[in-house]
């Protein structure tokens, strides 16, 4: 086990490192994922959802109710709707939940953003949103800077959703779990490394966490702390790699598929995030890093996680119309039939730097272009 003093040694050696831009020890960096947020552009007047936001599950449960019945169920409105939830779900046919079984009932259309703005890349590099061999046609938006042709449908998606909005709780709640649980925590290895501000050629690889965060007194990870990676028969269990350059402190990669963990409200999943890419701006002194994660993401992936939540209030969204809006507006991936079956999004992280400790038996992939495969773009 490292010692205190060699520890104490490292911090100051990655340190100088990342100031003089040298090589860091070893020709690898490393950073824990704290922050994971979904971007979304929300105006102060919410001038995205000309309609209004989405009509809620308990909303539209007590609205089909008769007078009597409403009263009687909702105590003349002094029940909460948090209480309400396992009522007003179940209203299929038979009583089943809606969100587990969305196409049971038929709900008004889902108020979606109809806006012009929205955070993000253009993924599938068409300015006007036009079907290609791998996507769907769809409506693209323009960046808050004036950047046309970004995609990111997921946005369109939930971003009239009163929970889903900037500082929403499903969010927060998936933020803080894995912030006290360790669950679901994303390592990101950059390898061959030569200087830390300029390298036209690095490996980016990505790990999950077998450790809590290492916290500092004000709740926040302590930087360049050390955390292990969860390996199968001596190797990551999840591993996937990007190509990748650094150019004054901001790390980009090229696009593939990607397996991350994810833990949030309760759920624990690992979906592949299609022609992943990453940005990641770090710090002059190295360590913290901000950046965004772009990329398309399984339709049926986060059919699920909102449906796991069961209409919960806290989101304020409606599982069958959300089905159905999710369906028409999947921009990615089209199945045999032509229906695309993932969204396009774009993804707000936060790291720390951090030691990532291997296994001594790993069997470690050699850094450099040829350990990654023609496969990966180079960007």
């Amino acid at each position: 086990m490292t010692d205190r003093a060699t520890i104490t040694a490292l911090v100051m050696l990655a340190t100088t490192s990342a100031a003089n831009a040298a090589a860091p020890p070893g020709g690898t960096l490393g950073f824990v994922v704290r922050d994971w947020f979904t971007s979304v552009y929300n105006s102060k007047f919410a001038d995205e959802c000309p309609e209004g936001l989405a009509v809620s599950n308990d909303e539209i449960w007590w609205r089909g109710l008769s007078k009597d019945d409403r009263a009687k169920l909702t105590n003349n409105g002094l029940v909460q709707q948090l209480n309400r939830m396992p009522i007003a779900m179940r209203r299929g046919p038979a009583d089943e939940n809606v969100c587990l079984n969305p196409t049971l009932v038929k709900d008004p259309p889902m108020r979606i953003v109809e806006g012009k703005y929205s955070y993000g890349v253009n993924i599938d590099g068409e300015s006007d949103g036009a079907a290609t061999a791998k996507t769907c046609a769809h409506k693209n938006f323009t960046h808050p800077d004036g950047t046309p042709g970004i995609d990111n449908q997921m946005y369109r998606l939930f971003g009239c959703v009163y929970g889903w909005r900037k500082g929403g709780l499903p969010e927060l709640n998936a933020h803080e779990g894995r912030g006290t649980s360790g669950l679901g925590m994303t390592l990101i290895e950059v390898t061959n490394v030569d200087d830390v501000r300029n390298d036209d050629d690095v490996t980016v690889i990505f790990h999950r966490s077998t450790d809590q965060f290492a916290l500092d007194g004000t709740g926040r990870p302590l930087p360049f702390s050390s955390y292990n990676i969860d390996v199968v028969d001596g190797k990551s269990r999840y591993g996937d790699q990007l190509r990748g350059r650094i150019k004054d402190g901001v790390l980009t990669t090229g696009r593939s598929d990607v397996r991350l963990p994810f833990y949030g409200n309760y759920h624990f999943m690992h979906p592949t995030i299609r022609d992943m890419d990453l940005k990641l701006e770090i710090a002059a002194d190295g360590a913290t890093a901000q950046g965004m994660i772009t990329g398309y993401y399984n339709m049926d992936a986060f059919l699920h996680y909102v449906g796991g939540m069961v209409g919960h209030t806290s989101t304020a969204d409606n599982c069958p119309a959300m089905y159905v809006a999710a369906h028409e507006l999947a921009d990615g991936y089209p199945d045999a039939s032509g229906q695309c079956t993932h969204l396009s999004t774009a993804f707000d992280v936060g790291a720390y730097a951090a030691f990532i400790i291997h296994p001594p038996d790993e069997q470690k992939v050699a850094s450099g272009a040829s350990a990654v495969g023609s496969a990966l773009a180079k960007p």
